[in-house]
């Protein structure tokens, strides 16, 4: 938090540097320039907060493993980020549609548009936590960049009332978002070249987050195999292309043997690679039940 001139307190993020008073009245080159440097900045602001990314994944999985639901809270840019970070899951590690929440302050139209006055609403934020029945085996993330967004910190902490795992990340510290979350997760991008504008490097900061902490999830909940998306699902031609790819790289069979084995497999990379080792599609499936759905597990039981 800083001290404005007025002696109001205002998040980091919100502050004004005096390095970009005359921004603009510099060349094009020189803005692009010093931008630049901004978005390098917030990428070397995400390592200090690498031990609470770590610690959140680790407390997230074995509840996410048990069933639960993945939920992402926020308003305006954060919450934009957000979204696009969940939404992104089901395609690239088959994250089951029914098992991602996104709860944006002003609902889906804020999606694309501003909704005045949606992060103020408390209320709102109360009855989206009650209208999924957010409850233990859940884990909730909240983002803001200021920290003190009044949708996002009562999403988290009405949450954590509920039992759900929590986690705040925000880019200015001393805030209430940090205070409510179990997992609180700083990432000090300071001043903006646009005072306020923190789709700058707050959001490339919070993108950063968010993308290192669901993809460490997914590794760990074994939709990750010798670095490949092995959950991926064939449905469109260049997706199957990739799926065939990486079965050969798995197997080293041939392409027709592998073209068999994803059509009886469905399109399931894990379960086609179970099949050229010589199990039947229902073999195979169980198989993978039986190893939590990691496939360097079953292929380990398969061998003994």
């Amino acid at each position: 938090m800083v001290e404005t001139n007025a002696g109001a307190t205002l998040p980091a993020t919100e502050s004004i540097s005096s390095r970009f008073r005359d921004l603009d009245t510099w060349d094009p080159a020189t803005i692009l320039e010093v931008l630049w440097e901004g978005q390098l900045a917030a990428v070397a602001a995400v390592r200090s907060a690498l031990p609470a990314i770590a610690q959140a994944a680790e407390a997230s999985w074995p509840r996410l493993r048990q069933g639960g639901r993945l939920v992402y809270a926020g308003a305006g840019t954060s919450g934009r980020i957000g979204v696009q970070d969940g939404a992104e899951l089901p395609p690239t590690f088959d994250w089951p549609q029914q098992r991602l929440v996104l709860l944006m302050a002003g609902g889906e139209p804020a999606f694309t548009r501003a909704i005045e006055n949606a992060e103020d609403d408390r209320d709102a934020a109360i009855a989206a936590i009650a209208h999924h029945a957010i409850g233990p085996d859940d884990v909730v993330l909240g983002t803001a960049a200021s920290g003190n967004t009044a949708f996002t910190t009562t999403a988290i902490a009405e949450s954590a009332r509920r039992g759900a795992l929590t986690i705040g990340i925000a880019n200015s510290p001393g805030g209430t978002l940090l205070q409510a979350a179990a997992h609180p997760i700083l990432v000090e991008t300071g001043a903006e070249a646009i005072a306020g504008s923190t789709r700058m490097k707050a959001g490339t900061a919070q993108k950063i987050v968010l993308n290192l902490f669901s993809t460490l999830v997914m590794v760990r909940l074994g939709r990750v195999h010798q670095g490949l998306m092995v959950d991926m699902q064939a449905r469109n031609e260049k997706l199957r292309r990739r799926a065939q790819r990486m079965l050969h790289h798995l197997t080293g069979r041939d392409d027709a043997a592998i073209r068999t084995a994803l059509d009886a497999a469905g399109g399931r990379v894990k379960t086609a690679v179970l099949i050229l080792e010589g199990l039947d599609r229902t073999e195979a499936e169980s198989l993978l039940e039986r190893s939590g759905g990691v496939l360097r597990t079953a292929l380990a039981d398969l061998r003994r």
